[in-house]
């Protein structure tokens, strides 16, 4: 399971670091993301006023830094859940067509290459430390007559589906939401303008340890405290400051057979 998961993930990696511009694959996910959110406060077939306008109004607020009358929408005859997703997808396209503007292109290339890159290979070395945690709660408890490597590929599947799931909403809020500082240097001081011959693009690859892009050197802020990791300690299924952090619909590490969220969550 673990193999043909990181088949798919370090061939879609590669395909990212050989594209010269990634925004065909940022822009379908955003369109994505709008289109579960939409679901989410919108059911299909509901009455327009079963729909939760307001919760929708607030998700893509706060998603998208974009304000949406959602609510009139609502009110207004013929509406349909097919039209709110239309105007939302519509709504924060503009949006994003105006960072870039601002950005200016080539700024915004290489700011959506590095925020795919650096969110994919965060969410993969989280999902292969829940994939461990799963693998040895399955390892200690009895699934009855069912098989645990059955088990293990069903649970493991869900969490693989939910990581994509949080890597779409990942780099669809911080590019919605990320600030650009260029960094001065004293000598000699910056021109007026970037010039876009001095300027350079980093990645650095998680497994080789070396820079993998040219390009422009930016600083990206992003929303939310600094975090500083340290080890993880050795996983003990008594102790639950070893599991780290685990799905809350994944099985409890402690190996009673609950959900987390039932469980220790």
């Amino acid at each position: 399971v673990m193999n043909d998961q990181r088949k798919v993930i370090y061939e879609q990696r590669l395909e990212l670091m050989a594209a010269d511009e990634v925004s065909e694959t940022t822009t379908d996910m955003r369109h994505e993301v709008v289109e579960e959110k939409v679901q989410q406060f919108i059911p299909p077939k509901a009455y327009p006023e079963q729909w939760n306008a307001e919760g929708l109004a607030a998700e893509i607020e706060r998603t998208f830094d974009v304000q949406l009358p959602v609510s009139e929408w609502a009110d207004e005859e013929g509406i349909t859940d097919e039209e709110v997703l239309h105007r939302v997808t519509g709504a924060t396209d503009r949006k994003m067509a105006e960072r870039a503007a601002n950005f200016g292109p080539e700024v915004m290339r290489m700011l959506e290459k590095n925020m795919l890159l650096n969110v994919l290979d965060q969410h993969w070395k989280e999902h292969l430390l829940h994939l461990d945690h799963l693998r040895q709660v399955i390892g200690l408890r009895a699934y009855g007559q069912r098989d645990p490597l059955n088990e293990y590929k069903t649970e493991a599947f869900g969490m693989f589906a939910a990581m994509l799931e949080s890597l779409r909403e990942t780099v669809t809020f911080r590019l919605a939401h990320v600030q650009v500082r260029y960094q001065e240097d004293d000598i000699p001081p910056l021109p007026p303008e970037p010039d876009p011959a001095l300027l350079h693009e980093t990645h650095v690859d998680p497994l080789t340890g070396t820079n993998q892009i040219e390009g422009e050197e930016l600083e990206i802020v992003t929303p939310g405290p600094a975090i500083r990791r340290n080890p993880a300690p050795k996983f003990d299924p008594n102790d639950s400051s070893t599991w780290g952090r685990v799905p809350r619909n994944s099985p409890c590490p402690c190996a009673s057979g609950k959900k987390y969220k039932h469980c220790h969550g």
